[in-house]
């Protein structure tokens, strides 16, 4: 059984449209982003001293897939500060009728971690949310910024 966290859904928008919107990270995730998230190499993002990563864009096929490798990452709210280090994050972008399906898949963020409760809920927000509503609606919404994902799941680690 795949434990992996993972999600999905399909809007009207052309593959094209969501692949844009997937690389305009500021737009669905976090303002808090530092380097270029719409081409190969790495960025970096932060909510302050709560989390951050460093993550390598490793694959961007246009209009199809958009692969993140984590290598670096902390939480300053589980014993383990570095539980997504080594983790891959997926975007597959698929034509289903006439209608484009996205799945988003974060490969190792399994329920055995910490974080697991706490980041597919605020996963589930940032990519069912921010990232469906700056697809459908082409505005950057802030709907779901790191603390209220992480309020709305019922974990206060500030």
């Amino acid at each position: 059984m795949n434990q992996n966290y993972s999600t999905s859904f399909t809007v009207d928008e052309s593959p094209e449209e969501v692949f844009a919107a997937i690389n305009n990270v500021r737009g669905w995730w976090s303002e808090e982003i530092e380097g270029k998230t719409d081409e190969l190499g790495e960025f970096k993002h932060r909510y302050q001293d709560v989390h951050r990563c460093t993550l390598n864009i490793t694959e961007l096929v246009p209009a199809k897939k958009v692969v993140w490798h984590v290598t670096d990452n902390y939480f300053s709210f589980v014993k383990d500060k570095s539980e997504w280090k080594d983790t891959d994050i997926v975007f597959e972008i698929a034509k289903k009728g006439d209608q484009t399906e996205v799945r988003f898949t974060h490969v190792g963020l399994v329920p055995a971690y910490e974080c697991y409760q706490v980041c597919s809920n605020a996963w589930g927000t940032h990519i069912n949310g921010s990232l469906r509503g700056l697809i459908t609606k082409g505005n950057e919404r802030k709907i779901s910024n790191e603390r209220k994902s992480f309020q709305r799941c019922g974990s206060r680690p500030f």
